[in-house]
């Protein structure tokens, strides 16, 4: 096994950290060859990378020194501009000043052409986490979680659409099919050797219900290898996509009733290896707390259209064995569940969206919540962005209020760009009153 590999199942911080050193030693000598190159990645809150490509020698250097990235990347719009300061966000907007960009060796992956990408974490001038980074927030709560003896394991589904000049590459919806895909061959056959090639582990494919929709699953692994291993997939999916004139698309509702889902897959493990239950506080509080993160698993407006109106997007939050039309779903074999949590979108940020679950879930632990039984309904998700803004107090207390002061000003942003764009909805309605 390579320092880079992906181990499946759980992996705790300590681990993860001993794989990055041997990773780093790895790396150094492969950026030391005349004519590597080295992709900085950092995850920011709008489920993509922020990058800075670097050229050897000078790229080895930096698995030490690290490098500079401006701190806007965690206070910015989709469209790369500046949130409105206030708050925490000042700070990062404040000079527009350098953050220190730290590799995590553990994260490596070839892309070809003599290009390694590695993931980043983001770090103050003076060494201070920078407290926004989605990845900082995820481990905080990794960390958190180890407080208690536990490590997850975690496994995330991204659907993802495909469109060329004349729309979906299927007319209609090939769910499991064979025949029907033949339009997607060739694409797919240059997606399976990047991801191949990048050693990122993958168990399955299949056509998807709606017309274009794929879904590549990649194995379960540590919670930080999962969140970055499904942005690094849609890297490589993306640029497959490209090469071959068409898009992919990962908007968490292609049309209405249709949803490209980021479903996630937990299990539990103690320090000594034997499950919890999984069953008990932590499914408690996850379904607790869904409504009040609603803004976590649904970050856009489009994220909205999907919880109305696609049929495997449940809004009411309830569990049931098997059964894929809960909000939480309990798979795997009595000995060994997993619980599957249908909220988010595409859309949504994967670091924060498993963050998000491990908080709720380690609050019902803490707490000694029981669930209720399954099948009953414990509320519902917010139907609107405006609903789920209003409920973001509750995220401040479960992912502190730096996040949730982030997260409350990019959905505000979201909510008023949204008022100021003029669509093909509000054309087609116009026309209906001339």
């Amino acid at each position: 096994m390579t320092p880079f590999a992906r181990p499946a199942g759980p992996r705790s911080l300590a681990a993860r950290q001993a794989a990055a050193a041997a990773g780093t030693a790895v790396l150094r000598g492969v950026l030391a060859e005349d004519d590597a190159r080295l992709l900085l990645l950092v995850p920011d809150p709008h489920a993509r990378f922020a990058a800075v490509e670097l050229a050897a020698p000078f790229a080895a250097s930096v698995l030490d020194d690290g490098y500079g990235v401006c701190s806007y990347v965690f206070a910015w719009t989709p469209d790369r501009e500046p949130l409105a300061a206030s708050g925490v966000l000042g700070g990062y907007l404040e000079g527009f000043g350098d953050l220190r960009m730290r590799p995590d060796a553990a994260t490596a992956i070839p892309l070809g052409d003599r290009t390694w990408a590695v993931v980043c974490d983001a770090e103050w001038p003076s060494g201070r986490i920078a407290e926004l980074a989605p990845r900082e927030v995820l481990r905080g709560q990794l960390a958190a979680l180890e407080g208690l003896g536990l490590v997850p394991s975690v496994g995330i589904e991204h659907e993802v659409v495909f469109t060329g000049a004349n729309g979906p590459l299927t007319a209609h919806g090939t769910d499991y099919a064979l025949g029907g895909t033949e339009h997607l061959a060739p694409l797919l056959a240059d997606i399976r050797s990047g991801l191949a090639e990048a050693g990122l582990g993958v168990e399955s494919a299949r056509a998807e219900c709606h017309p274009g929709q794929y879904e590549v699953v990649l194995r379960h692994r540590d919670a930080l290898a999962a969140c970055d291993d499904v942005l690094l997939q849609q890297l490589i999916v993306r640029r497959a996509a490209a090469r071959h004139g068409v898009t992919a698309s990962y908007l968490a509702a292609p049309e209405p009733g249709q949803g490209n889902s980021g479903h996630v897959h937990l299990s539990l493990s103690t320090v000594d290896g034997s499950p919890p239950d999984l069953l008990g506080g932590f499914l408690a509080g996850v379904l607790r707390d869904a409504r009040a993160l609603t803004a976590v698993w649904a970050p856009t407006w489009n994220s909205y259209v999907r919880l109305r109106t696609a049929p495997f997007s449940p809004r009411d939050v309830r569990w049931g064995h098997d059964d894929r039309t809960a909000a939480v779903r309990v798979a795997g074999p009595p000995s060994d569940p997993r619980l599957e949590f249908r909220f988010a979108g595409a859309d949504a940020q994967p670091h924060l969206v498993v963050a998000a679950l491990l908080a709720a879930g380690r609050f019902g632990l803490e707490e000694g919540l029981a669930p209720p039984e399954p099948g009953v309904s414990a509320g519902t998700l917010a139907t609107s962005p405006w609903e789920a803004l209003s409920l973001l107090e509750r995220a401040g207390e479960l992912l502190g209020a730096d996040v949730a002061a982030q997260l409350t000003a990019l959905l505000t942003e979201e909510i008023e760009s949204g008022l100021d764009a003029v669509t093909d909805w509000q054309r087609r309605r116009g026309a209906l009153r001339s």
